[in-house]
């Protein structure tokens, strides 16, 4: 019998390697998505892997760093789905304030049992 996973520990190791990711080589993200993934960026809905990669590396901005605050998971149906949702601070090179941001991320398994993102939401937290 496979050994039950830890929701929390998968979340907090995803979160790690997508903003390591997103701040030093964009274009590596692109092996967390499949075709059926969607990407909502600040309300602009793009689906499939092409379409991801290029919205995130022509964003306005080349260097940035993320500053997690808080991750909370939950198990999402019965194929060890989950949903990861995240807050924090974005420091965009060559800025004095950070801005605020929201992330949810729904992570489907794959058959070699890792996981991938299914669907992506990203929101700037305006104050």
């Amino acid at each position: 019998m496979a050994a039950q996973m830890d929701p929390d520990a998968v979340a907090k190791a995803f979160v790690e390697h997508y903003y390591s990711t997103f701040d030093n080589n964009r274009v590596g993200l692109g092996g967390l998505y499949q075709e059926a993934s969607m990407l909502t960026f600040e309300g602009q809905k793009i689906q499939g892997v092409q379409g991801i990669v290029t919205k995130l590396t022509s964003l306005p901005f080349q260097q940035c760093k993320h500053n997690i605050s808080t991750v909370d998971c939950q198990p999402s149906g019965p194929a060890s789905a989950m949903l990861v949702f995240v807050s924090g601070n974005l420091q965009l090179a060559g800025e004095e304030h950070a801005l605020k941001f929201s992330q949810m991320f729904h992570l489907m398994p794959t058959p070699q049992g890792s996981f991938y993102v299914y669907n992506d939401i990203f929101r700037l937290n305006y104050s």
